[in-house]
């Protein structure tokens, strides 16, 4: 991806986007990077850097492929079992890689709607599987797991025309407590089987890249030809931050590969 967006940025130029509105980031010029109107990636360390939400993307998508591949064994834990939501998850990842690119790149009205879309598909995607783990003692069928998954995408599409009338400062902070307070929930519900420092770094460092992002717009320590930008470093938090929410629930055994495991290692001395 690096490749094809140092290619992108080479032989294209900004003139591609003339004939697009402008979005209002541009025009009150929200962020501190310059607005090279003659390249093609107007801003381009802000472009460069959502290159790190394709990657934990992908990283998800092919470990979710091995979920479903294994999906009938036994040592698979809860979130293991419903790869539909992992892929969700992996192709929020993805869908906000491109939808932010595109933003940055082009500084356009439609650019920022899909950035934000795919902001909040992410977080739709982190609730569904908050909520999927809380309450743990609901058995679903296959049929019931495919409509929560509809579900999620029907409300992430319905997002793109609401979210004009809801601000994204309410909006993403509300879904931003929801995933917290649904952690925490589930963390005292599973202690032993829940890592602490998952939870406690998404959290700080989602908060870090709040303020970093804050300082950012208001032109703190600001040098628009830097090739450091904080809202680029934003970027890599809130993704960090985000990899580490699904953490949370995916890397962790089983119920049936605790109890099994004195058996197991017995076994293997025994080989």
């Amino acid at each position: 991806m690096v490749i094809v967006y140092l290619l992108l940025n080479t032989i294209l130029t900004g003139h591609v986007w003339d004939r697009m509105v402008v979005s209002k980031s541009a025009l009150t010029v929200e962020y501190c990077e310059f607005n090279n109107v003659d390249k093609f990636f107007h801003q381009s360390m802000n472009t460069y850097s959502n290159i790190i939400y394709f990657f934990f993307g992908i990283f998800i998508c092919q470990l979710t492929w091995a979920d479903y591949k294994n999906k009938e064994r036994s040592y698979q834990n809860r979130l293991q079992q419903f790869p539909a939501l992992s892929f969700l998850m992996g192709g929020s990842f993805i869908y906000l890689s491109v939808g932010s690119a595109f933003f940055h790149a082009s500084l356009t009205w439609v650019g920022q709607r899909m950035d934000m879309n795919g902001t909040y598909s992410l977080s739709i995607s982190l609730v569904c599987i908050c909520l999927y783990h809380v309450f743990y003692k609901q058995a679903l069928s296959d049929r019931a797991k495919k409509r929560i998954t509809g579900a999620a995408l029907v409300m992430i599409l319905a997002l793109y025309p609401l979210s004009l009338l809801v601000p994204s400062s309410i909006l993403l902070p509300f879904f931003i407590l929801t995933i917290w307070v649904l952690t925490v929930i589930n963390y005292a519900q599973f202690r032993k089987e829940r890592s602490l420092l998952f939870a406690l770094l998404s959290i700080l460092l989602i908060i870090v890249a709040f303020k970093i992002r804050q300082l950012d717009v208001q032109k703190i320590n600001c040098d628009p030809y830097s090739l450091y930008q904080g809202h680029s470093v934003w970027h890599l938090l809130a993704a960090l931050s985000s990899f580490l929410s699904y953490s949370f629930f995916r890397f962790t055994a089983s119920v049936t590969q605790s109890q099994n495991a004195p058996f197991l290692t017995n076994s293997a001395r025994s080989e």
